[in-house]
Protein backbone atom coordinates (compact mmCIF):
# COMPACT_ATOMS: atom_id res chain seq x y z
CA UNK A 1 0.00 0.00 0.00
CA UNK A 2 1.43 3.42 -0.54
CA UNK A 3 1.92 5.64 2.40
CA UNK A 4 0.32 8.57 0.59
CA UNK A 5 -2.71 6.84 -0.52
CA UNK A 6 -3.50 5.46 3.19
CA UNK A 7 -3.28 9.32 4.74
CA UNK A 8 -6.68 10.54 5.87
CA UNK A 9 -5.80 14.21 3.38
CA UNK A 10 -8.52 16.33 5.60
CA UNK A 11 -7.42 15.27 8.55
CA UNK A 12 -3.64 15.51 8.08
CA UNK A 13 -4.65 19.26 6.57
CA UNK A 14 -7.14 20.10 9.41
CA UNK A 15 -4.66 18.61 11.98
CA UNK A 16 -1.26 20.94 10.95
CA UNK A 17 -3.61 24.23 10.18
CA UNK A 18 -4.57 23.90 13.58
CA UNK A 19 -1.34 23.74 15.06
CA UNK A 20 -0.01 26.43 13.21
CA UNK A 21 -1.30 29.13 16.16
CA UNK A 22 0.41 27.53 18.49
CA UNK A 23 3.62 26.97 16.38
CA UNK A 24 3.25 30.75 15.77
CA UNK A 25 3.16 32.17 19.26
CA UNK A 26 5.66 29.65 20.31
CA UNK A 27 8.25 30.93 17.20
CA UNK A 28 7.71 34.62 18.11
CA UNK A 29 7.42 34.17 22.11
CA UNK A 30 11.07 32.24 21.62
CA UNK A 31 12.60 34.84 19.37
CA UNK A 32 10.44 37.74 21.44
CA UNK A 33 11.76 35.69 24.65
CA UNK A 34 8.21 36.35 25.92
CA UNK A 35 6.41 34.38 28.21
CA UNK A 36 2.92 32.90 26.80
CA UNK A 37 1.18 35.80 29.17
CA UNK A 38 3.57 38.11 27.63
CA UNK A 39 2.60 37.15 24.13
CA UNK A 40 -1.57 37.00 24.81
CA UNK A 41 -0.92 40.66 26.93
CA UNK A 42 1.11 41.82 24.21
CA UNK A 43 -1.36 40.80 21.33
CA UNK A 44 -4.06 42.43 23.13
CA UNK A 45 -2.55 45.67 23.38
CA UNK A 46 -3.29 48.79 21.40
CA UNK A 47 -1.87 52.04 20.19
CA UNK A 48 -2.69 55.01 22.17
CA UNK A 49 -2.42 58.97 21.52
CA UNK A 50 0.34 60.22 23.32
CA UNK A 51 -0.57 62.44 25.91
CA UNK A 52 2.40 65.17 25.66
CA UNK A 53 2.65 65.45 21.47
CA UNK A 54 -0.97 66.17 20.20
CA UNK A 55 -0.78 64.06 16.64
CA UNK A 56 1.91 61.53 17.77
CA UNK A 57 0.71 57.85 18.56
CA UNK A 58 2.87 55.42 21.20
CA UNK A 59 2.70 52.30 19.82
CA UNK A 60 2.12 48.88 21.42
CA UNK A 61 4.86 47.19 20.38
CA UNK A 62 8.00 48.29 19.42
CA UNK A 63 9.62 48.57 15.98
CA UNK A 64 12.07 45.73 16.88
CA UNK A 65 9.48 43.48 18.38
CA UNK A 66 7.08 44.02 14.99
CA UNK A 67 9.84 43.03 12.98
CA UNK A 68 10.61 40.37 14.76
CA UNK A 69 7.04 39.17 14.76
CA UNK A 70 6.86 39.85 11.39
CA UNK A 71 10.21 36.83 10.55
CA UNK A 72 8.36 34.93 12.51
CA UNK A 73 5.12 34.99 10.78
CA UNK A 74 7.32 34.26 7.54
CA UNK A 75 8.60 31.35 9.26
CA UNK A 76 5.15 29.84 10.36
CA UNK A 77 3.59 30.45 6.38
CA UNK A 78 6.82 28.80 4.89
CA UNK A 79 6.28 25.74 7.26
CA UNK A 80 2.70 25.69 6.54
CA UNK A 81 3.81 26.21 2.67
CA UNK A 82 5.92 23.43 2.54
CA UNK A 83 3.56 20.74 4.21
CA UNK A 84 1.02 21.97 1.47
CA UNK A 85 3.33 21.20 -1.69
CA UNK A 86 3.17 17.47 -0.34
CA UNK A 87 -0.16 17.77 -1.54
CA UNK A 88 0.18 19.52 -5.13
Amino acid sequence: MNNKSSINTRLDIHTNFSKLPARFRLLVSEECNWSTPTFYRKMRGRDKPDPNNKGKIIPAISKAEKEAILRQAAIAYQEITDFMEKYE
